[in-house]
């Protein structure tokens, strides 16, 4: 297990790799994160029509949204350990195309909440080998250099993905009704998922493990820190995302209009505005360091959700500045948490390591929403907000961990 300090340049041994593959390698890996991402986020976007058509409780739709999330948290140790061991570029294909088949089912076949929950409930478990195994597959082709920058191009597909998915999904919708939207937004996957294994090779003298899971990464205390930092990082993250929609819509800038369009339209922006955050970040740590990166962003992500539920009164031009400022700073610190873990940790663990990183900063985003809403319910957004931002400071605390580990 290596121990090399936070920001370390340790260059494992690479192939003689050209840019040019490199770049091949980061874009299909990326094409196949964003047309994965839609099958996550298309449910979403149809809501309000399969609930009318299938007659739902909110319970019901709660749990239809909420199975795509078990079924990731479920497979996402095994998918680490599956890249960790086999070829990465294998278990993004066969995760591209198992997210695809069900949603594509769901479009098709699906009548009730019971059949629907199932289907969405395996594409979330194939999605995990997507995400974690495409960061995996990319952190073998590019040296730590320029990782970074790597990563935050890739994991801002992911918020390309999803704010993309509102607005694709919503727009069919309109048109030709919510089964097509879901299979359009579902078909893309499984057509990509072939141009993986074809148009890319995996990295020479790839490191793999020889054994099962490793859990002396528990033992890795830099590790450890970034795990943190990540999960409270998503604690902010998806909390803002659960109730953006909800507080535009109440404020008097945006309740003036009387739909729903315009404020979905900005929170599908913001997203948008999350993956340049995301590539961003990952840059600005190449070149001054992670921690520092992770200290602007959750620093200047916990000063906007102290605040921002007492600023409903504000214009919407004001208001839509701010909504599409926050949702940069929000994710600068997400590529460069990522990006030092693949740096930390041997390299024939990264996938294992990344997959248990995911599965402590995915698991916060069950509670977060939640706490979210019994401050609401009691106080209102000014009461609700500040809940995100104490996870950032929280987040903060573990950067500050790692300062110290670093200077010792």
């Amino acid at each position: 297990m290596t121990t090399e300090p936070v920001g370390s340049q340790r260059e494992p041994r690479r192939g003689p790799f050209s840019l040019r593959e490199r770049h091949r390698v980061l874009l299909v890996t990326a094409a196949v994160l964003f047309l994965s991402v839609l099958v996550w986020f298309n449910y979403a976007a149809v809501l309000p029509q399969v609930v009318d058509d299938w007659g739902l409780s909110g319970t019901q739709a709660g749990v239809l949204f909420g199975a795509f999330q078990a079924g990731y948290l479920v497979a996402i140790l095994p998918a680490g350990w599956l890249a960790d061991r086999y070829s990465p570029r294998w278990v993004i294909a066969v995760g591209a195309s198992g997210t695809a088949l069900p949603s594509l089912a769901f479009a098709a076949v699906a009548e009730g909440a019971v059949l629907g929950t199932a289907l969405r409930f395996c594409s979330g478990l194939f999605v995990a080998g997507v995400y974690v195994p495409g960061m995996r597959f990319i952190s073998d082709w590019f040296p730590e250099r320029v990782r970074g920058r790597a990563l935050g191009a890739y994991i801002g597909t992911f918020e390309l993905g999803s704010g993309l998915a509102f607005v694709s999904a919503t727009a069919v919708t309109q048109i030709t009704g919510w089964r097509f939207a879901i299979a359009v937004t579902s078909v893309g996957a499984l057509l990509v998922s072939p141009l993986v294994v074809r148009s890319t090779r995996d990295a020479s003298n790839r490191a793999q493990p020889q054994s099962g899971f490793d859990w002396s990464l528990l033992e890795n205390r830099t590790y450890l820190l970034a795990t943190g930092v990540y999960a409270w990082h998503n604690w902010e993250l998806f909390g803002v995302r659960s109730w953006m929609l909800a507080f535009l819509v109440a404020t008097p800038a945006f309740a003036a209009t009387g739909s729903s369009l315009l404020p979905g339209v900005l929170v599908g922006a913001m997203i948008v505005a999350s993956g340049v955050g995301n590539v961003l970040g990952g840059w600005l740590s190449d070149r001054v360091g992670r921690p520092i990166v992770l200290a602007v962003g959750l620093g200047s992500s916990a000063a906007i959700s102290a605040v921002i539920g007492l600023l409903g009164a504000l214009s919407r031009a004001v208001l839509i500045v701010l909504i599409l400022i926050y949702g940069l700073v929000l994710a600068l610190d997400s590529a460069p948490t990522s990006t030092l873990v693949t740096e930390v940790v041997s390299e024939e663990r990264v996938g294992s390591a990344l997959s248990l990183q995911s599965l402590a900063g995915f698991s916060t985003t069950i509670v977060s929403p939640i706490v979210f809403g019994l401050a609401l319910d009691r106080g209102g957004y000014a009461a609700a907000f500040p809940t995100l931002a104490a996870g950032a400071v929280l987040g903060l605390l573990f950067v500050g961990g790692l300062a110290v580990k670093r200077a010792s």
